[in-house]
């Protein structure tokens, strides 16, 4: 049973693109429905949540505050190190981590996790290794595509969908 979620940011949580204000601002766009899933899973199901990235960004913090994502790591170049020392902390195996991302420094953590997932629009080299190649592209809802997943696989579908009744 998957107990940790692990999310990408760029590419996966949005579409990749980065938009700067004429006075340095960075902005990104998270979908509202990846949103709505990653907070039942860490609020309604108890499970826990991760988020690696590679770049690092005020927005990104205040997103996984807003979720009640339990572990925010940005700036990291070897994601695979983070998710052991992460499964270190919380007593789990690489078998209970279900992870998402699009593009090659999410490579080896992708081929250790339980199940690898990446978006539609990932690269041609992460969509070869995961186990499951998203229909919804980064930034459109393929993080929620994940969680409905793993809740169908792992038989908790019923408890994801009545926690909102």
């Amino acid at each position: 049973m998957i107990e940790l979620i692990v999310l990408d940011v760029d590419g996966t949580l949005t579409d990749g693109g980065i938009t700067y204000t004429n006075s340095g601002d960075e902005l990104k766009t998270f979908d509202v429905s990846d949103g709505l899933a990653i907070a039942t899973w860490t609020k309604k199901l108890g499970k826990k949540a991760a988020i690696i990235t590679g770049r690092t960004s005020l927005i990104v913090e205040r997103r996984a505050k807003d979720l009640k994502i339990g572990h925010l790591y940005q700036g990291v170049h070897n994601k695979d190190e983070v998710l052991e020392n992460i499964l270190k902390e919380e007593g789990l195996s690489w078998n209970q981590v279900a992870a998402i991302g699009d593009d090659l420094n999410d490579f080896k953590m992708l081929k250790k996790a339980g199940i690898s997932f990446t978006p539609a629009n990932g690269s041609k080299y992460i969509k070869e290794i995961v186990n499951v190649q998203c229909q919804a592209k980064g930034g459109s809802g393929a993080v929620r595509e994940m969680i409905e997943y793993i809740v169908k696989e792992d038989g908790i579908e019923e408890d994801f969908i009545n926690s909102w009744l």
